[in-house]
């Protein structure tokens, strides 16, 4: 079976205050998520992370990453080949969507 690539779109990043009105940790989190920005595309080939990203938030995609690259496809998404992962920052979280190419 031939991997398919999985072309990864940044769709919104979240500032602290979009998240929680106070938070509950003390943190230097002040501002959205610097590593990324809005509409910033990567492209994932042979399931290697692409340059740049994120580690955190590729293991809180990558089972997605997989499942598309596989051919599969979500039940509760009606597009085929298409998910959409949120990273594991829980005070300023990034939304992606996740697309097979």
């Amino acid at each position: 079976m031939e991997l398919r690539n999985v072309k990864i779109t940044v769709l919104k990043r979240f500032h602290p205050s979009d998240v929680l009105k106070e938070s509950p940790a003390t943190s230097h989190a002040t501002e959205a998520c610097g590593l990324f920005s809005e509409g910033q595309i990567f492209l994932v080939e042979n399931l290697k992370m692409p340059d740049g990203f994120c580690t955190s938030a590729w293991v809180s995609m990558y089972a997605n990453v997989r499942l598309l690259s596989f051919g599969g496809d979500l039940p509760w998404i009606k597009e085929k080949g298409v998910a959409i992962n949120c990273c594991t920052d829980g005070l300023r979280p990034v939304i992606f969507k996740l697309e097979r190419i």
